[in-house]
Parts: structure tokens; C-alpha cells; sequence
């Protein structure tokens, strides 16, 4: 003897529900996995709880990208506008720029200079050349700035002892006069 129909329709109480939830999750799971391995067939399952919790199954011999590429071809529903084609085509501009600058830096560095040409390695010693030679100003630059600023402060210097000096002498000055009176 089976079981009875059930009323299709929300269950009210949230306890049941989820229990109801869980279990038949698990079952539809499974039954993907299980159509996927024995009819040979690409399956994509996505599952999204009351929670926000996310569930999913894809069949290992695709992925999710080739699944909705196919959806969108068969369907001609459009999944991807221009917009995220423009930001894929860009993130992949800015991939190849990132490891073009990787392999700069390493030669400006001295690595991997092997496989460069003698043009290659004489643009190489002119940047390096350039580099060195902004360095050096910059040094040189910072020596003037330090030798200014202990000028300054040997000016302040004296002038803060020659004000102390004044201040003792004034001072004692005023000691004394306390002394006669």
C-alpha cells in the first residue's frame, strides 16, 4: 500500500517545511546525479533555501559555463549582455598587462634576462640607467634638504642659547638686587 496525494502547496508549519525542504532536496540531488551517470547526460542544479542557502550539481563532464552557453543557444534567451562580455574581454586585457609587467619587473631585477635580444637588453640598460639616475638626484636632493634643515636648527640652537643667557644673566641680575635691598 503506497502512500496517499499530497496537496501541493506551502507548507505552513516552518518546522515541517523545512524537514520537507531538506529531504526532498537531498532526493532531487541525488536524482541528478543519478540521471547524469547512468543516461549520459550534461546536468546543472541549482538550489536556493528560503535561508539564501545555495545548493548545486553539475555533471563532471561540463561545467556551469558550457551548461548556460548551451541554455542561451538553445533557448535564445540572453544570459550575458554586452556589458559582461566588455568586463570579461577587460579583466583578460588587464591579466595579460599584469603578467607583461611580471616579466619587466623580473628583468629590471636581473632574472630571466636570458631570453632577451641585444635591443631588448640595450632598452633595458637605458630604463636602468634612468631609474639610477633619478635616484641619484632624489639622494641628492634629500642630503640638500637635511643639510638645510640641521642649518636651520643650528641657527634656532644658537638663538634659544643666546635667549637662556639672557634670561640667567637677567636673572641674576635680579638676584642680586634682591641681596642689596
Amino acid at each position: 500500500m503506497g502512500r496517499g496525494k499530497i496537496e501541493i502547496k506551502r507548507i505552513e508549519n516552518s518546522s515541517n517545511r523545512q524537514v520537507t525542504y531538506s529531504k526532498r532536496k537531498n532526493g532531487i540531488l541525488k536524482k541528478a546525479k543519478e540521471i547524469s551517470v547512468l543516461c549520459d547526460a550534461q546536468v546543472s542544479l541549482i538550489i536556493f533555501g528560503a535561508s539564501g542557502k545555495m545548493h548545486e550539481y553539475i555533471s563532471p563532464s561540463t561545467t556551469l559555463i558550457d551548461i548556460l552557453d548551451r541554455y542561451q543557444r538553445a533557448s535564445g534567451k540572453t544570459l550575458w549582455d554586452a556589458k559582461h562580455e566588455n568586463l570579461s574581454n577587460e579583466i583578460d586585457r588587464l591579466k595579460k598587462e599584469n603578467d607583461s609587467m611580471q616579466i619587466e619587473l623580473r628583468h629590471l631585477k636581473g632574472e630571466d634576462i636570458t631570453s632577451l635580444n641585444y635591443k631588448e637588453l640595450m632598452a633595458l640598460e637605458d630604463a636602468l640607467e634612468n631609474g639610477l639616475n633619478g635616484v641619484r638626484e632624489k639622494k641628492v636632493e634629500v642630503h640638500r634638504m637635511f643639510k638645510r634643515n640641521g642649518k636651520i636648527l643650528e641657527e634656532q640652537n644658537k638663538e634659544l642659547n643666546f635667549l637662556l643667557q639672557q634670561h640667567l644673566a637677567l636673572e641674576s641680575v635680579g638676584n642680586m638686587h634682591g641681596q642689596w635691598i
